[in-house]
């Protein structure tokens, strides 16, 4: 079956549970550590992944691995609890199948957040960073291979991948409600395994303020379709490559949590502003 006939077929299953007269308008990816966020949403309809044809199943610790759709601020959200990574074993086609789905049901703007290290060190972990620009070193590419043309256009730009409506928007959403915003650029890398001392300095060198191992394939596969994108970064930890610390799972998810609360209020004045 071709990717377009899995996109179409899921979001088909997903319209079938849901009231006639509902369209979601703004997505959520929700990473390791921030699915509290969901907590905010009057729901509609909770879809377990294993429910919907065609989905990947979230492998990763602290992802619910469901789909909730309900409102959210008073927007019509699709929120997905739990993402998919290349080093589970996903395809990158697998990875952003998500993010299309939800472009399938109507969606027009994408929020990413995930959980990162972060590279610079006047960082603290626990805070927020509005993702400005990245990088992708996955080594990998959502587009490779055959181009859907219903999807978009062979060559999509990428000059401004985040929008700038959007983080102006999140920008007076931490305002507003008091809160500091780092800002700055993502690095994706494939992972599982963390950052040596010798890449972070590299990293560092190449422009970078977070690492983590999402994320950078969702926005490819959002600005594909059109779609506008914002991106918060939950800082889980700082790399400091002259004492580097080990960074367990359970710290990642502990200091991404922290920084959850922020993250939830911004999200929701960004929606708020939306009109």
């Amino acid at each position: 079956m071709s990717e377009p006939s899995i996109v179409q077929g899921a979001a088909q299953a997903i319209r079938g549970r849901l009231p006639k007269d509902f369209t979601p308008r703004v997505g959520l990816t929700l990473g390791t550590g921030l699915s509290g966020l969901a907590e905010a949403i009057a729901p509609l309809a909770r879809i377990p992944y294993a429910e919907i044809p065609g989905l990947p199943l979230s492998t990763v610790q602290s992802h619910a691995g469901e789909l909730i759709l309900g409102h959210l601020a008073g927007q019509p959200v699709a929120a997905l609890a739990g993402r998919f990574h290349l080093y589970e074993g996903y395809s990158p086609l697998e990875v952003v199948r998500a993010v299309r789905i939800l472009a399938e049901l109507g969606v027009e703007a994408m929020a990413f957040t995930c959980a990162s290290g972060g590279l610079d060190p006047a960082m603290q972990s626990g805070r927020v960073m509005l993702i400005r620009d990245h990088i992708n070193l996955t080594g990998h590419n959502p587009l490779r291979g055959e181009n859907f043309e219903q999807f978009g256009e062979r060559f999509p730009d990428m000059s401004q991948a985040y929008d700038p409506g959007l983080l102006d928007l999140a920008r007076q959403a931490a305002t507003a409600q008091g809160v500091a915003l780092y800002e700055g650029v993502y690095v994706g890398l494939m992972g599982p395994s963390m950052e040596t001392p010798a890449e972070t300095r590299m990293l560092r060198l190449l422009g970078a303020d977070a690492v983590g191992m999402s994320t950078v394939l969702e926005v490819i596969a959002a600005r594909h379709r059109g779609l506008k994108v914002l991106g918060l970064a939950a800082i889980s930890n700082v790399n400091i490559p002259e004492a580097m610390e080990p960074a367990p799972i359970e710290l990642v998810i502990a200091n991404a949590g922290r920084a959850g609360a922020d993250l939830t209020r911004i999200i929701i004045g960004v929606l708020e502003r939306l009109g």
